[in-house]
């Protein structure tokens, strides 16, 4: 019998705080304010963030107004830009807009149901967290987000908004069998030392977010802070823009990736609405047994309400033959973008929760593609 295969996997992840997380936040912040007002608001929105200035641009078509300058200064504050030594703040930094309507030309496909545009979205889903994720990128998220509630519930006092974190798995086949590294990047204050740094993150940070059992002191290699010191960070010290973190937004590198960011967009962009979709359908074919792993990608054409391709990958793990599961996703999924809209309920102001800590791995309660509502079905339909 071969042995069995061992690799080491890593995934990253960053805080709230971090400049082109702020850029998403803040596109994804003007989505929902348009469509609080009007649900059926078409929004591609870019955001660029750097010192002292905040600049959005892109195609709104809206039947109601929003005031952008607010929404961006209140979404600074709330991320905890709130004092001009960090170089940006959400009272002295400019903001600058330039936004116009949606091109009349992508509108007639879409108004009758077409894809907002050409693209491949993919979905995944596997079976080795509660979650139905990687291990490695929902270790990278708990850490980023338990490193912001450090700052934010003054536990870590000295902490400054920006913060990168970054988990590495040793698996045995697709098995995690512990963390084998662990760097984390947090911005500080100028007065903490770099051991009491360490001390601080490795207690209050990693041990209460990595589980036990992942957990092997004697192997494990912690980078806290590597380069020694980072004071300047946030806009000042790196330029943000919307879009540039595709892979934290996503699986963490695992799976495929097909190309398109999802914040600031509206539901008609297949970029976004596509790969929710695709996540919700691996997500209960997972659940429901088919498969311990599976990608899906479908593909569109812009103006064409139909996909012109679905396919999957099971890597082995299927439990029937992968022409049946795409079957199956044909017989109980519908893909159209309207379609997509209706199941997902995407027509509401839920997107600004979505920008920071990954949209995919979070809880039903928040967001409708992370439920698993088909699986019963699919399972009886499989003959499982």
């Amino acid at each position: 019998m071969a042995a069995k295969k061992r690799y080491f996997f890593t995934s990253e992840s960053v805080t709230e705080g971090h400049p082109d997380k702020i850029a998403d936040q803040i596109s994804d912040s003007i989505l929902d304010s348009l469509l609080s007002k009007d649900p059926y608001s078409r929004v591609a929105c870019e955001t660029l963030v750097t010192t002292g200035l905040a600049f959005v641009a892109g195609e709104i078509t809206t039947t109601t107004y929003v005031d952008i300058p607010t929404i961006v200064r209140e979404t600074i504050k709330d991320i905890g830009y709130t004092r001009a030594k960090y170089g940006f703040d959400y009272e002295t930094c400019a903001v600058v807009t330039s936004i116009h309507e949606q091109s009349p030309d992508i509108a007639m496909g879409v108004d009758p149901g077409g894809a907002g545009d050409q693209g491949l979205m993919f979905g995944f889903a596997c079976n080795e967290t509660p979650e139905l994720m990687p291990t490695s990128i929902m270790l990278a998220h708990k850490l980023a987000r338990r490193l912001s509630d450090c700052r934010k519930q003054d536990i870590l006092g000295y902490l400054r908004p920006d913060g990168k974190t970054q988990v590495t798995i040793e698996y045995e086949e697709f098995k995690p069998l512990r963390v084998d590294t662990i760097v984390i990047s947090s911005q500080h204050s100028p007065d903490v030392t770099l051991k009491e740094l360490r001390e601080d993150i490795i207690e209050k940070v990693i041990k209460p977010v990595i589980p036990p059992e992942l957990l092997d002191e004697e192997r494990i290699t912690y980078h806290i802070n590597p380069t020694g010191r980072f004071v300047v960070g946030g806009p000042m010290g790196d330029t943000g823009l919307t879009g540039r973190k595709i892979i934290v937004d996503t699986y963490g590198g695992v799976g495929s990736h097909g190309g398109g960011c999802f914040s600031g967009k509206d539901g008609t962009k297949v970029d976004r609405s596509g790969s929710y979709m695709g996540r919700y359908i691996a997500k209960n074919l997972v659940a429901a047994g088919i498969a311990d792993r599976l990608e899906v990608q479908i593909a569109y054409a812009i103006g064409v309400p139909e996909p012109v391709s679905i396919y999957i990958d099971a890597f082995g793990t299927g439990k029937i033959p992968d022409a049946k599961i795409v079957s199956l996703i044909r017989e109980n999924f519908s893909l159209t973008p309207k379609s997509i809209i209706e199941t997902l309920d995407l027509r509401r102001p839920i997107y600004r929760k979505t920008a920071a800590y990954g949209h995919f791995g979070r809880t039903e309660e928040e967001f409708t593609w992370e439920r698993t509502d088909k699986a019963d079905i699919l399972r009886k339909a499989a003959g499982l």
